[in-house]
């Protein structure tokens, strides 16, 4: 009997060993964020005691439905495990109803969206539980991408999570000639979740830190100081901002509720299961894309939703060196690939240039259409390719190696527009030569020669009329057009229109 009394008093233990809290903040306080809690390891969240401050208070039932303690099943879906992890406070305002009004209203809007997120979510959802942030940040790209790892904003925002240029550089997202990482599903949220983090410690609120991350955390911080200065609220809902960041919140309020919720909107969300939609497979040559797909045995489109970053036919190693692929393909590439015997990996190289030249001259030089060189690098009409600039080219006998690591991680392509040339004649001066005229007017002796049928080394006679062809300047070409000699005035330098959007950062 004694025996059975200290077997039960075991189990006891060990059954109030698996109720441990997860957190490690004060049970009295609600209201710290997920963000502020110390880092556990699995060893201190299952065996450090929390310790009251001070008398126990019942649990309120709003307390209890954030399931502070372990869980004893797992998670039925993702859904199922997005909610739980709900711990942004929510925003109760008019723009609520009407934002789940306007999703509830469009079912096919939805369900496109939410199909979609099914290849990232997973990720996602992974990166915020281990950074011990609100799962409902997850809903985020449903705002701003509709959860489109291609979608582009008029004001040159990129991305599932929208980030601008210069945000993405100052996160580390790399936009070079062969791959842009705002579009990465790995990198741009690692970096989406770096920034939320860094806007919540500047402002210690999800809903100021969700309104920096649209309107930029310096314009917020300017909206809370006028409101300082005039004795009013700092809140989210007390700040005069732009119509787009007023919407902001709202809108994400109103996906978290229908995700709540779906029967109570009528919508029927998607499953999706609550384990991995891919992996990351090691990519050790250069290798075509389309070859990639299919020794991954996927179609192209689903290879590229996974890989969006890319944007030419080929990947690089030394700049790519991992691939996403779905679960179960990720084994067959990798048996695949290692099994190839067809030949080379890749059909396309980069060439950097030695000079400036035109397109013409560069395809040229790589046995190209021009055309074809102008499109696969995105390469626009009356415009030079500038010296250094990385093109992607077919690989040849001379352009056989993968690519270098400084090329492939930082190669770009420069243009400068084609200078408007006019014919002209100028006298021969005594003792004029071909490469004495083409060095006093800054031109090719080559061309000089070719303009006037003779040869590099030719010299003119005193007085000969010599053919020339010599830019164009910006005064010139003023003076020579009627409209513009009447206003006195040349037409400004197009340099884009003032973007529509409020973004961003």
């Amino acid at each position: 009997m004694k025996f059975l009394h200290l077997a039960c008093l075991a189990g006891l233990l060990w059954l109030s060993g698996c109720a441990t809290p997860l957190a490690t903040a004060p049970v009295s306080d609600p209201a710290t964020p997920f963000s502020s809690a110390p880092e556990q390891t699995p060893a201190t969240q299952a065996h450090t005691p929390v310790i009251p401050l001070g008398p126990l208070q019942p649990i309120a039932p709003s307390r209890a439905s954030r399931l502070e303690v372990m869980p004893l099943f797992t998670p039925s879906d993702l859904w199922d495990r997005i909610r739980r992890g709900f711990a942004m406070p929510d925003l109760e305002h008019e723009l609520v109803q009407d934002r789940e009004q306007w999703y509830a209203s469009r079912p096919e809007y939805m369900q496109r969206m939410t199909e979609r997120s099914r290849k990232y979510l997973f990720h996602i959802v992974e990166e915020l539980e281990r950074r011990g942030m609100p799962t409902e940040l997850a809903l985020l790209p449903y705002i701003e991408s509709a959860f489109n790892p291609q979608a582009v904003s008029s004001a040159r925002a990129a991305g599932m999570w929208q980030f601008m240029p210069a945000t993405g550089n100052y996160f580390d997202l790399k936009q070079n000639a062969f791959r842009d990482d705002r579009r990465d599903v790995l990198a741009s949220t690692r970096a989406a979740l770096d920034y939320l983090q860094k806007l919540h410690g500047m402002f210690g609120d999800w809903h100021l830190a969700l309104a920096a991350y649209n309107w930029g955390e310096g314009s917020v911080g300017r909206a809370i100081a006028r409101n300082q200065k005039a004795g009013l609220g700092t809140r989210y809902t007390d700040l005069t901002m732009p119509a787009e960041t007023r919407m902001y919140v709202p809108k994400l309020q109103a996906v978290k509720n229908i995700v709540a919720n779906p029967e109570a909107f009528r919508t029927e969300l998607p499953l999706i299961e609550n384990h991995p939609y891919f992996q990351t497979v090691d990519i050790t040559r250069d290798i075509d894309v389309d070859l990639a797909a299919r020794l991954a045995d996927v179609r192209l489109e689903d290879f590229k939703a996974l890989n969006p970053s890319l944007h030419k036919p080929v990947i690089l190693a030394a700049g790519t060196p991992q691939i996403l692929l779905p679960w179960d393909n990720a084994k067959v590439f990798e048996r695949n690939f290692a099994a190839y015997s067809e030949g080379q990996y890749a059909s396309w190289t980069v060439w950097t240039l030695p000079s400036t030249m035109s397109a013409t001259e560069a395809a040229r030089r790589v046995g190209m259409d021009e055309s074809d060189l102008r499109s696969i690098n995105r390469i626009p009409p009356r415009m030079l390719i500038k010296a250094g600039s990385a093109l992607i080219v077919p690989r040849s006998t001379t352009l056989r190696a993968d690519v270098a690591e400084k090329v492939a991680d930082n190669g770009q392509i420069a243009l400068t527009p084609e200078s408007v040339t006019r014919r002209t004649t100028v006298r021969a001066s005594k003792g004029d030569t071909v490469t004495s005229l083409a060095r006093r007017h800054r031109l090719n002796a080559a061309s000089v020669a070719d303009w006037n049928d003779v040869k590099v080394n030719a010299a003119f006679k005193t007085g000969q009329q010599v053919v020339l062809y010599l830019p164009v300047r910006t005064g010139q070409k003023a003076k020579a057009s009627p409209a513009r000699k009447s206003t006195g005035k040349s037409a400004p330098a197009r340099r884009g229109g003032k973007p529509s959007k409020v973004k961003r950062r």
